[in-house]
């Protein structure tokens, strides 16, 4: 089985090899757009879309692909657009609890198999002051949220109620769980 994970994603990529897997990666290079409003919906499809651009290149590939956003105080967050984006993003954020949504998509064109689910952790961001956050503001405008709950040195994320791996980006518990429907057959 070849197995492809369509994003470009570093900590994506960790998390895969750790478990175990041989992969390639082929990034999707699509527009994360949807019209779905609920943030569960809104992972999986952008995830979904991702998935499928890529196995439209490799029919007989299983394709991985993959989406994460916050919710926090009835708002969405994804990646800032820059610096101010994710200042906003931080305040937002900043002392409050906020669900993390990953969403996961596995496909294979040639044997018509479609997976795709999701899984949502719970965060408690730090309360930091205003300098504190100016100093996080600009090191992590490729996440949603703004800040990185792996990177040793940001200490935003003060506790947590899930899964670590569904906050870095790949809901390794879910995808262990999608990947026996494509190794069984």
């Amino acid at each position: 089985m070849r197995l492809i994970l369509a994003s470009s994603s570093p900590r994506r990529r960790e998390i895969l090899k750790r478990l175990g897997y041989k992969f390639d990666v082929m990034s999707s290079n699509i527009e994360e757009s949807t019209d779905k409003k609920t943030p569960h919906a809104r992972v999986m499809d952008i995830a979904l879309k991702k998935a499928f651009s890529v196995a439209a290149l490799y029919p007989t590939a299983v394709v991985i692909g993959g989406d994460t956003i916050v919710y926090c105080k009835g708002e969405v967050l994804g990646k800032p657009k820059d610096e101010k984006d994710a200042m906003r993003l931080l305040h937002k954020e900043n002392g409050s609890w906020q669900s993390v949504y990953s969403g996961l998509a596995i496909v294979c064109k040639e044997k018509k198999k479609i997976l795709r689910g999701y899984d949502v952790t719970r965060c408690k961001a730090r309360e930091l002051g205003e300098d504190v956050l100016k100093g996080l503001a600009g090191k992590h405008l490729d996440k949603a949220g703004a800040y990185a709950m792996q990177d040793k040195d940001d200490m935003f994320i003060e506790r947590f109620e899930g899964s670590a791996d569904n906050v870095v980006g790949f809901p390794s518990e879910l995808f262990l769980e999608m990947i026996k429907e494509f190794e069984n057959d």
